[in-house]
Formats: structure tokens, C-alpha cells, sequence
């Protein structure tokens, strides 16, 4: 990414947080496969502070959408205790192979990690995991898709992916949890909004809405998704 490509990206900015319009295909930092990861780019985000912003949470490599940064330590500290506390709300938007049963409910699933040598790691569905909750409402169907909106409650690895496969209608696009592990489409799920509680007095809430990645149009629009 240029300069301008990441400063193109802030959907916004005060002096404490900025949020992102994260890329599909872009890991959010390095790992055993991520030679090529967000934290890279993050220097020219500084606007006159003495350091770039730093991550206040993750998404997925393959997901789009809004990314919290605190610009400064004491930020990064009130917000990693409000997403402990859960006080951060996130909703996301996808479009799923299949549709779920009815218009409204909620995914209650535990998720525990497995790791295996040589083979990596999976998430899977067992009641020894961590709880993870997700509330979710379909707002569109076309032709064996779904759009829904899903309301996280919790913050595991993988939850709406996986609580949408238990819904027996997998994310378009998922490699992993879907039926084809090679899937022609990109994955469709977008971190579509996210609202932070104050991080001093007098100040409102942050809300920010980040738009449908290019791959997620045509396939939203097909489910009933009016571009504003």
C-alpha cells in the first residue's frame, strides 16, 4: 500500500482514535503466512504524532471494514478495557450460502481452538470452549443467498463464520467453513459499523459506517441492498 492507498482508508480520525476501512486479503499484522500485513502501512497515519497508531482489536485477513486504532498508549488502554467489558458494539454485514431458518435469532455456541503439529489450528463448536454469542437478523434473500446482519455478543475467533455455518448457511466465499475449499468468490463479510463509547468527558460517541467492498456489491444488491 502507498501513502495515499492507507491515508484513503481512514473513515475517522480525532485525537485519540482512527478507524479504518480495512482491505479484504490484508492480515492486520505479520504472522507465519502474513510477510505482507497492515501494521506496515500505518506510518503515515500519524498526523503530527510522534508514533503511528497501534491496533485496538483484529479482523480476519479476508474480512473488510471498520479497524479501531488508538493513537496513543492511554487511548489504547480505555479501549482495550471497553472491548474487554464488552462496551464496544460491532455489527457486521454478509451474504451466506443458503438462508437461515426464520427472519431473527440468536447463535449460542461455544468455540474452542484446535491445534494439531503440522496441520495448524481450527475452531470448532464444543461445549468445553469459550462462550461465544451472536445475535442476527436477515434483511434480504435472492436465489439460495441471504443477506444478514450479525451483532456479535462476544469476540472469538472466527464467531460469525462459524455460528453462520451452524446455521447451515456458511459464509460466501469461506474457504474454511464452507462447502468448497476453493471457493471462487472472496469471502463476504464486512465489518460494517462500530460505535465506541466515550473515551473522555464531554465527548459524544464514536460512530462509523464503512461501505460494501467492491466483491460484496453485486451479490448484496442481488439480496436487496440499495447503495445510498
Amino acid at each position: 500500500m502507498t501513502p495515499a492507498d492507507i491515508l484513503s482508508c481512514v473513515l475517522y480520525k480525532d485525537q485519540d482514535v482512527i478507524v479504518l476501512d480495512k482491505p479484504a486479503g490484508l492480515a492486520v499484522h505479520a504472522g507465519p503466512n502474513a510477510p505482507d500485513h497492515l501494521e506496515l502501512y500505518l506510518d503515515p497515519l500519524r498526523f503530527g504524532w510522534a508514533e503511528p497508531p497501534r491496533l485496538a482489536h483484529r479482523l480476519d485477513r479476508d474480512t473488510s471494514g471498520c479497524l479501531i486504532l488508538g493513537r496513543h498508549a492511554k487511548a489504547l488502554k480505555r479501549l482495550g478495557r471497553m472491548f474487554a467489558a464488552h462496551r464496544i458494539d460491532k455489527v457486521y454485514w454478509s451474504v451466506c450460502l443458503g438462508c437461515p431458518p426464520g427472519d431473527t435469532g440468536t447463535v449460542d455456541a461455544p468455540l474452542l481452538k484446535l491445534s494439531s503439529r503440522g496441520q495448524g489450528w481450527r475452531i470448532v463448536i464444543d461445549a468445553k470452549g469459550q462462550p461465544a454469542k451472536t445475535d442476527w437478523s436477515v434483511k434480504g434473500r435472492c436465489d439460495g443467498l441471504s443477506w444478514i446482519e450479525w451483532r456479535p455478543r462476544t469476540g472469538r475467533t472466527h464467531q460469525i463464520r462459524i455460528h453462520a455455518k451452524h446455521l447451515g448457511c456458511p459464509l460466501l466465499g469461506d474457504a474454511f467453513y464452507g462447502p468448497d475449499p476453493a471457493p471462487t468468490a472472496a469471502l463476504h463479510l464486512l465489518a460494517r459499523e462500530v460505535t465506541i463509547p466515550p473515551l473522555s468527558e464531554n465527548k459524544p460517541p464514536i460512530h462509523v459506517i464503512a461501505p460494501p467492498p467492491g466483491h460484496m456489491v453485486a451479490a448484496l444488491t442481488a439480496c436487496g441492498w440499495k447503495e445510498p
